[in-house]
């Protein structure tokens, strides 16, 4: 099968194409796919879903909008930090105890959720926080074993690197990224990680967010997009889907999901209409998946 490609139209006239992988899991088997199933690159910010179990069954006094905002890559909206202070304040922790880097403060950081997370896992656990965010901590050690467990890989095969926002971050094919997220409901804290994010899918991102608008539009589904075009979602009944655009370009995402998920039989209504627009805020063309 080959890859959905996704064009760039401006006027009459294509001026970019994207190729795009995807595949999608249901009870360990491929049920669809576009491309290559076993194209290996980073969960990046897709893991945050996965990086929140050991979280949620730690800390169980979290409300839904603190789990959500553990698990969003956030744009610093008001009600968004909101969030992030509250998930610090029951840590406890404090904006200087973020080691997320500055955007430019640390709690305007689009990670600052889920590094706030963190905090509150190690003040659980007992573990020390200064550092939690490298790879020998025992912060970033457990979640490795999450990721492995959650993909059903052993933990020495992940490939390993650092994220932008300092913590590891882990390579693994498509397939077993859709594979995790096909699990995610079923996994020790998963309904729960899943019920705070279609409860405030803005919180994990925003409102022109591929991965906002698909649990808007599709009951029960949960999504969460990560850097360089990658995209990974769960139906809640056992399908999860895995899907990275080649050239790291995030604004294919909308156009090939919405492709993609057409061929299982959903519709995703407005998700895959993108405009490209100029700075006047005009409508100059459109992205379109083939």
């Amino acid at each position: 099968m080959q890859p959905i490609l996704v064009e760039v139209v401006r006027g009459s006239v294509v001026e970019a194409r994207h190729r795009v992988h995807a595949v999608a899991v249901s009870d360990g088997d491929v049920v669809a796919v576009a491309g290559d199933a076993g194209f290996v690159t980073f969960l990046r910010s897709s893991a945050k879903p996965l990086q929140a179990l050991p979280l949620v069954r730690a800390r169980p006094e979290l409300d839904d909008a603190e789990i959500a905002i553990a698990c969003a890559s956030h744009l610093a909206r008001p009600e968004q930090l909101d969030a992030v202070r509250s998930l610090l304040a029951k840590a406890p922790a404090t904006e200087a105890d973020l080691e997320c880097g500055h955007e430019p403060k640390r709690l305007e950081h689009n990670c600052s959720g889920k590094h706030a997370g963190m905090l509150a896992l190690c003040r659980a656990e007992g573990w020390n926080t200064p550092g939690y965010r490298l790879a020998e901590h025992p912060c970033q050690r457990a979640l490795l074993a999450q990721v492995a467990a959650a993909a059903e890989v052993a933990p020495d095969s992940i490939g390993k690197a650092v994220d932008g926002c300092g913590v590891v971050t882990f390579a693994l094919p498509l397939e077993r990224m859709a594979h995790a997220f096909s699990r995610l409901p079923a996994l020790d804290g998963g309904a729960r990680v899943a019920a705070a994010m279609r409860a405030h899918p803005d919180l994990v991102r925003g409102p022109r967010a591929a991965d906002t608008m698909l649990m808007r539009t599709l009951p029960g589904w949960v999504a969460k997009g990560g850097a360089e075009g990658l995209f990974c979602a769960s139906s809640g009944g056992g399908v999860g889907v895995a899907l990275k655009a080649e050239d790291g370009s995030t604004r294919a995402v909308r156009p090939a999901i919405a492709a993609f998920l057409a061929r299982l039989g959903l519709e995703t209504g407005a998700l895959g209409v993108v405009a490209v627009e100029n700075s006047r805020g005009e409508v100059v063309g459109e992205l379109r998946a083939l």
